[in-house]
Order: C-alpha cells, then sequence, then structure tokens
C-alpha cells in the first residue's frame, strides 16, 4: 500500500511514523520548509526560535511514546517538575512528589491566598466530579460551570480561569466545559501522579519530536517533500491522485482552514484564537524563581524562562495586544514585568490562527470521510482535547491505524 501523509506537523508525522513502522511506502508532503506544522522552531534575524509555549504535561503519553519510538528522549529534552501555578507575591499553589490523589489534594490545601472555606467546598467540588469521573450532563461555558459550583474565589481567578486559557487557549466565559473536564480529568484528576507533572523543553519545538520524525522515517525510506503544498487531491478508481503521485489512500492532517479546501466535503466550519509569544533577552544572569509564571497584567498571562536570561511572554485568545504594534507589546510587557532595564533585544511571533476556538457544543469531525481512502488527522479531530500537541499526536496515530486495518480495497 502507498500512503500520502499530506501535513508535516505533529499529526502528520505521528501517521507517518506509525505508517513507515508498519512497512507502508509512506511519502509526506508539507508546505512548509520546516517541519512542526504550528509548533515548530523558526529563525528570525538568525535565532532559533519557538513560534509558541508548548508545555506538556506527563498526562501526553502517545506523545512521550513518539518521542522514545524515534530517538528524541523525553528525559534529555525535558525538564520535569511537580505542578507549580505562581504568581511571585499573589498565588502559589504547588504539588509535591506524593502519590495520587494526596499529591493534588496537598497542594490545595496549602495554596497560598485561599482561606479554608474556599478550599473546603473546592475540595468537595473536585471530590464530586471525580465520582462523576468528569462527565458533564451538558456542555456549557467553563465560567458557568465554575458558577454553578461555586467556584468564585480566589482559586477561580489563579488557578481554573488560567489553566483554562492555557489549555484551550480560549477565555473561560467562552469556553467548553466539557473539554476543560476532559483537561483536568487526564491531568489534576488522574490516579498517576507523573500526569499532573509540567514538562518543560529543554530544546526547541523542532528537536522535541520533528526533526527527529524526519531523520527516524527518512532512515527507514519514506519520503519527505518539505516546502511543497498540494493544492487538490482527485479519487479515482485507481486510487487518489495529486501533483506528487497516485496513492492508494491519503492521510489529510493540515490545519482544518486547510483540509476544507483539499476535501470541500468537510463539513466543519471553526473560528480560531491566536496566540501571540514575545521573547524578552536579559542579561544571561536574570532567572524566575520558577521557570513557569503567572502574569496578570493587562495582556501577558504566562511568563517562560528559556535560560540565559530569555523570557518568553505568552499572550493567548484574542485581546487589545492585537492591535498593538511589535514594538508597543514588547515595551508594553516589559513595563508589566518591572524589569530593572530594558531587554537586550526582543522579538514578537504572532500565530493568527493558533488554535481553533473550543467552544461549547462545537461540531468536530472524526477521522473518516465519506471515502474510505481519505482519512483526516489534526487536534481538532481529536474530540477530547482541545487544540494540543498530545491530541495531534493520538490523531495522528489513530488515522494511520484506521487504513492498516483495513482490508485494503482500492474502490471507494
Amino acid at each position: 500500500m502507498k500512503v500520502a501523509v499530506i501535513g508535516g506537523g505533529w499529526a502528520g508525522l505521528a501517521a507517518a511514523v506509525e505508517l513507515t513502522a508498519a512497512g507502508v511506502a509512506t511519502t509526506v508532503y508539507e508546505a512548509g520548509r520546516v517541519p512542526g506544522g504550528r509548533a515548530r522552531s523558526v529563525v528570525i534575524d538568525g535565532r532559533a526560535l519557538d513560534n509558541g509555549q508548548h508545555i506538556l504535561l506527563g498526562a501526553y503519553r502517545e506523545t512521550l511514546a513518539l518521542m522514545r519510538r524515534i530517538g528524541a528522549d523525553p528525559e534529555r529534552l525535558l525538564d520535569r517538575r511537580p505542578l507549580q501555578v505562581v504568581e511571585p507575591g499573589v498565588f502559589r499553589l504547588a504539588l509535591p512528589r506524593w502519590p495520587a490523589p494526596l499529591n493534588v489534594a496537598w497542594g490545595l490545601l496549602t495554596a497560598s491566598a485561599v482561606d479554608w472555606r474556599e478550599k473546603a467546598r473546592t475540595g468537595r467540588w473536585m471530590q464530586g466530579v471525580k465520582r462523576r469521573d468528569f462527565r458533564l450532563p451538558g456542555d456549557t461555558t467553563v465560567a458557568a460551570w465554575l458558577d454553578a459550583a461555586g467556584q468564585t474565589g480566589a482559586l477561580r481567578r489563579h488557578l481554573w480561569e488560567p489553566l483554562c486559557l492555557a489549555a484551550l487557549n480560549i477565555p473561560a466565559e467562552r469556553a467548553s466545559a466539557r473539554i476543560f473536564a476532559n483537561v483536568l480529568r487526564d491531568s489534576l484528576g488522574s490516579a498517576r501522579r507523573e500526569d499532573t507533572d509540567l514538562l518543560l523543553p529543554r530544546a526547541s519545538l523542532g528537536d522535541l519530536l520533528p526533526e527527529p520524525a524526519v531523520r527516524w522515517l527518512a532512515a527507514r525510506g519514506a519520503t519527505l517533500h518539505l516546502g511543497t503544498r498540494v493544492a487538490g487531491l482527485t479519487p479515482t478508481p485507481a486510487g487518489i491522485a495529486i501533483a506528487g503521485g497516485n496513492y492508494d489512500a491519503i492521510i489529510i492532517a493540515t490545519a482544518p482552514q486547510h483540509a476544507g479546501k483539499l476535501w470541500p466535503a468537510l463539513a466543519a466550519a471553526f473560528d480560531f484564537e491566536p496566540i501571540a509569544t514575545v521573547y524578552l533577552q536579559f542579561a544571561a544572569k536574570t532567572a524566575l524563581a520558577f521557570p513557569l509564571q503567572q502574569q496578570s497584567g493587562k495582556h501577558g498571562q504566562w511568563i517562560v524562562d528559556r535560560g540565559n536570561g530569555l523570557l518568553a511572554c505568552v499572550l493567548s485568545g484574542h485581546g487589545d495586544w492585537e492591535a498593538l504594534a511589535d514594538d508597543e507589546l514588547a515595551a508594553a510587557l516589559v513595563a508589566e514585568l518591572a524589569m530593572p532595564g530594558p531587554p537586550l533585544w526582543h522579538k514578537v511571533i504572532r500565530e493568527k490562527r493558533a488554535t481553533f476556538a473550543c467552544r461549547p457544543n462545537i461540531a468536530r469531525p472524526d477521522h473518516r470521510t465519506p471515502d474510505p481512502r481519505i482519512v483526516l488527522a489534526g487536534d481538532y479531530t481529536w474530540a477530547d482535547y482541545p487544540a494540543t500537541l498530545e491530541g495531534a499526536v493520538r490523531s495522528g496515530r489513530r488515522a494511520a491505524q484506521a487504513l492498516l486495518a483495513k482490508s485494503y480495497n482500492p474502490q471507494p
């Protein structure tokens, strides 16, 4: 069987590795000059920077397994730390290295700036949600879910709402409670302590998975075409024809707006949310007390310490920041950080369509299409999760496995 994977992001590469490992003749087409899709490394003004700050969790089991499979050692490339949510002088929640659920219980019990009544109320709520396996009777906004649960105090402002924005890239007032509950189920609600850990990249996004995957695929005979955009595909009785040749099957692993152009039958309409990363280079000795901190200023939400004085400020979802020029935005964030002096340099990277807008009751396709020779992959097809690296990897593997499981008949 010959299969083409259209899209060399994390979903497409996961699919290609699965197919190649099964002995399938696999070809990957990627429009960009570097692999990784919306989670890649780029070179700007001679500096290699990530196009966004993707913090992994210990719950990302399939992503970690894929890294190991292609020779990208997570223990070397990722800094594993127990979860902390920190805003210096304002709020701190830190989980110990204790078995679950004791680690989460202790973290909530010892959280700063939260009174005992709120801690008790939150503990009872979490226990009730856990007994129901984090299943909600219907979808609503995260804000409405928290309101109904009486989560209106400091934990809402400093824990639930920031986690929602970080995970779903959309404010709690517009975010899907059902999807957020799934995120909590597989992290804070997990029976495995390791699932709550933060995995902070020690290397670039490209070195975590895309570049090692490309090398692994090439070494095993797969064909990769970087900088090659597929404009369309034509199903025929003999296979699926694209500009690069004829294939028995196709995996469309592009972002949804591009997938719809390749396969108009994909009846999925999405709105999108942006993300910006503002890199600020200070003196090499500059460092955060913990490498991931909340930022409750007007614009930024999180600060990531990338080492050697490089701070990355993350701005998630639509906001006033979109109207600011790059220099204005960098200056505003420097003022919010209250640093003793200006940065040595700054760089702003904006992704206008970073994620689909994960609103309540959003209609999302799975991997299947009316033509069994064409399957879909991408974070938007993994209905359990928002737009995450883990959702992308799981979707890619599922798409490949769907083709491998068929008693393959080239006729649609």
